[in-house]
């Protein structure tokens, strides 16, 4: 039995779902998790051109509790940073833009440990912290994350601030321990330091 050429529409047909898939699977790699619900609730940020949404002044809330256990088993605490820029990196191991984004972080975390900048990482659905210390290890990161396996503290960000179920997110606090900005999804080393600028020019 022979077989027909394809008509000019099931050619269409088929060149469209190519297009559909393969832009499913570009945005799959943009972050890990689920979709960004609640977005009338992210209204306080307003969206830069580099993807980092900031917080006015006048508009920001205090940053939340953010305390536990790290990685390595130590006692760390977010407000213990207070009067210093912080960024908190939200990750975990199993994350493909995590993996890609580390080294970033890694870098910038050194540049400007002396500029009054401190990190802090939340490993999260990371089932052991063998795991989250063979990340860091493997990418040479220079701060500490507390370990948080079932996003206990991701719970406490204020309901719109940040999305639980897309990872990598980042968020900045300022020295009076504010959230000020935001990124979901990951970040370049660019995009990252234009997140920190304009916090460390704030008195």
């Amino acid at each position: 039995m022979s077989l027909r050429p394809l008509s000019p529409r099931s050619r269409h047909g088929r060149r469209l779902a190519v297009l559909m898939t393969t832009s499913a699977a570009v945005a799959g790699l943009t972050s890990c998790g689920g979709d960004d619900s609640g977005k009338a609730a992210q209204s306080t940020f307003t969206r830069g051109k580099n993807g980092v949404g900031t917080v006015p002044v006048a508009r920001r809330e205090p940053a939340p509790d953010l305390s536990g256990t790290s990685t390595t088993g130590k006692k760390l605490d977010v407000r213990d940073y207070r009067g210093k820029v912080v960024v908190v990196n939200i990750w975990g191991s199993w994350c493909g833009p995590c993996n890609a984004e580390a080294p970033h972080f890694a870098e910038v975390a050194r540049d400007t440990a002396g500029q009054g900048v401190r990190f802090v990482g939340i490993n999260t659905r990371d089932s052991t912290t063998a795991q989250a210390v063979s990340f860091e290890e493997q990418h040479r990161v220079p701060y500490p994350s507390l370990f948080d396996p079932t996003g206990k503290l991701l719970l406490r960000f204020p309901k719109g601030s940040i999305n639980p179920q897309l990872i990598p997110t980042t968020v900045a606090i300022d020295r009076h321990g504010r959230t000020a900005a935001r990124a979901i999804g990951p970040l370049n080393e660019k995009g990252l330091r234009e997140m920190i600028r304009p916090l460390l020019a704030e008195k």
